[in-house]
């Protein structure tokens, strides 16, 4: 049995919170530097460009990557072999985003009632997801999504005889209709199978893999490169101007499900996709 202090989870969820939102992951960074590379349209390369300058800036003058710095989704895979001591995990969960956002002087989105909307003023709560595994390891990710991309999001809840060219259409489908609302070129996140809930969090979770990863299943990975070769040839391009780049990358994560349903979301993220992973 291992014993972890919450107060180690508060510590490094406060510097993941303003890590994430001044720098971008390495796998972020080698693949926008990739599609300016890649861009034919001279338009779409100045615009990556620029955004690329605008990356520098931040992370040289310690300023957010983008005014909006996101609701913070939490991912903790916990061993089931780790003793969690010194207080609520969850509170200390939230405790680290409050002064992730309050001492990082990150700007706070989070309302306390979807209705009346009064602001919370230090970002929390947390939208936490847990996982209990073998072991005695933590692993804790750390992803603020802005909502200016999670609003163009969708659920698709298809019939099995949509089969696999009808979830091709769903995240075409949902692609198009984000257009450059999204702030691409954009990261896409898809989840195949499960239920209504388990799909989404397969599409959310799938945006804190790798950029350059694959699934290991066969036919997920030729799903995968075939979406991404079939989103950068909708021409929406890079800040929604025209271009080669509209994704930088299609994850697909999938689940079992019923055999009456086939459930597929789709969680677009804007060409930061703010993420880090630690092992605790």
């Amino acid at each position: 049995m291992r014993t972890v202090d919450v107060s180690v989870i508060t510590d490094n969820i406060k510097e993941m919170c303003i890590e994430a939102n001044h720098y971008l992951s390495k796998d972020m960074d080698k693949a926008m530097k990739d599609a300016a590379g890649a861009e034919e349209s001279p338009l779409g390369r100045q615009i990556l460009e620029q955004l690329q300058e605008n990356l520098k800036i931040a992370a040289g003058d310690m300023i957010p990557i983008c005014q909006d710095t996101g609701m913070a989704v939490v991912f903790i895979e916990a061993g089931q072999d780790v003793h969690f001591v010194g207080g609520s995990l969850e509170d200390a969960v939230n405790e680290g985003v409050r002064k992730g956002y309050t001492e990082g002087f990150l700007r706070k989105s989070v309302v306390g009632d979807p209705v009346i909307r009064e602001n919370t003023k230090d970002n929390t709560p947390a939208v936490i997801h847990y996982r209990i595994v073998p072991g005695q390891n933590v692993t804790v990710k750390v992803a603020p999504k802005g909502f200016g991309s999670e609003n163009m999001s969708r659920v698709f809840m298809l019939k099995p005889a949509d089969g696999l060219d009808g979830v091709k259409h769903a995240v075409l489908t949902a692609v198009k209709d984000a257009g450059p609302n999204a702030c691409p070129p954009m990261v896409v996140g898809v989840g195949i199978g499960g239920t209504f809930e388990k799909c989404a969090l397969l599409s959310k979770e799938a945006l804190t893999r790798e950029a350059d990863s694959h699934s290991e299943i066969p036919w997920v990975h030729e799903l995968e490169e075939e979406l991404l070769k079939r989103i950068n040839g909708l021409g929406i391009g890079p800040g929604g101007l025209g271009g080669t780049t509209t994704a930088l990358a299609v994850n697909v994560n999938t689940y079992p499900t019923h055999i009456a349903g086939l459930p597929v979301a789709v969680n677009i993220c804007c060409h930061v996709n703010r993420h880090v992973i630690r092992e605790i």
